[in-house]
């Protein structure tokens, strides 16, 4: 399969080859396996007081008195400790030592990263996601990409190649999140746009862009390439990127 590699102003320059993992299996199972693997490793551990409801005097009267062997509190007849108790133990609490951690086979998380990059290839699947693009897929710039030093140079390019109006899409789609969560750090919610990936570390300006991410081709995860577990993302490639995708 090619593809034509475009300038910065969007023009057309040449043809290259993409590697054979654009043409993976569409496995949407693997991809959720492991989008949820990666959500799990930021879960806060959380629980109770191993010892809330325990810092009580109470004993059980023992049998013999005609009334129920509950813990009572020292002089008085107040139950304590029990969990139908004021105050009283939870029944099942949360557990600290719960594991939380989903795990996911090397070669399963392999085949979904794979799985991904080629799904980022199909126009249904990235029409699907909500995403508005003027462009045929997938879009690859010139190196050349990777040096542009301002955000306005970058939107620019994105703009050249077609992808704009999915920037504007998630700039339109901030909104104020709907019940408590709003007080605890995400007041705001937000679409995904464009994923910039590229060959190395250069620092791509793009972070005031709305809903565009950008990561290195080494670093790419499922989470990434497929947001809530959804296939299709609208992903831009640099053509130093694709190269090193030879052999994945």
């Amino acid at each position: 399969m090619k593809v034509q590699v475009i300038s910065v102003e969007g023009k057309a320059l040449h043809e290259i080859e993409l590697p054979e993992v654009f043409e993976s299996e569409y496995r949407p199972d693997l991809i959720k396996r492991a989008v949820l693997a990666q959500q799990s490793l930021r879960y806060q551990p959380h629980g109770t007081d191993p010892w809330a409801g325990f810092r009580t005097s109470a004993e059980s009267w023992g049998s013999g008195r005609g009334a129920a062997q509950l813990p009572r509190i020292k002089n008085g007849r107040r139950a304590a400790r029990i969990p139908q108790a004021t105050g009283g133990r939870a029944a099942h609490p949360p557990k600290v030592e719960k594991i939380l951690v989903e795990k996911v086979n090397r070669k399963e998380k392999r085949k979904a990263v794979g799985s991904a990059i080629a799904a980022t290839t199909d126009d249904k699947l990235v029409n699907a996601r909500g995403h508005r693009f003027e462009c045929v897929l997938p879009v690859v710039f010139e190196d050349g990409f990777e040096s542009l030093g301002t955000t306005k140079e970058v939107l620019a390019a994105l703009e050249a190649a077609g992808l704009g109006d999915d920037i504007v899409r998630a700039k339109n789609s901030r909104k104020v999140r709907a019940g408590k969560g709003k007080m605890r750090g995400r007041r705001y919610k937000q679409r995904k746009s464009v994923l910039i990936v590229t060959s190395g570390n250069q620092l791509i300006p793009a972070r005031n862009l709305a809903g565009v991410d950008t990561v290195p081709v080494d670093r790419l995860n499922t989470e990434l390439l497929a947001p809530g577990t959804q296939a299709g993302r609208l992903t831009v490639w640099t053509e130093s990127a694709i190269n090193r995708l030879e052999g994945f």
